[in-house]
């Protein structure tokens, strides 16, 4: 794909997902209020808050935006299969898995979060969160629906 048609999807994918961007932005400003930090990832097409106060841990992604209770989007993480006793599989860095999220909100925008719910929500029976393992894991099949 020439390079300049692949900058142009990228800006209508980040277009597509404002409405949930925004929401992630304005969750993040006020992490900030509450000691958390943020910075523009290139490598991630998003605005990352690392620190964010509250949550279980990990990580949540809302369009181009990541909001991360950690500092740093390196950090070790398992994956679902793994947490859910299905199989043994190597740990995944958290930043690998929320890009696929990324990703995936670019391509299908306000539609994203409906069918993510609708495939389950958080956790291993969620197509979505097994596309994101598997991009994490290999770097490949972020899209949640395979090739036929």
């Amino acid at each position: 794909m020439p390079r300049w048609l692949l900058r142009t999807l990228q800006a209508i994918g980040v277009v597509w997902t404002l409405p949930y961007t925004a929401l992630g932005l304005l969750a993040g400003a006020v992490s900030m209020a509450a000691g958390a930090h943020a910075h523009l990832s290139a490598r991630d097409f998003a605005v990352v808050f690392h620190k964010v106060p509250w949550g279980p841990g990990g990580a949540l992604t809302l369009g181009n935006v990541i909001l991360h209770t950690g500092d740093t989007l390196d950090s070790p993480c398992v994956t679902y299969a793994h947490r859910a006793g299905h199989r043994e599989e190597p740990r995944i860095q958290i930043g690998d898995h929320e890009r696929a999220h990324v990703f995936q909100y670019m391509v299908l925008g306000p539609l994203f979060l409906p069918l993510y719910f609708l495939f389950g929500g958080v956790g291993v029976r969620n197509r979505f969160e097994r596309a994101a393992d598997r991009y994490a894991l290999s770097g490949q099949g972020w899209w949640p629906w395979p090739k036929p």
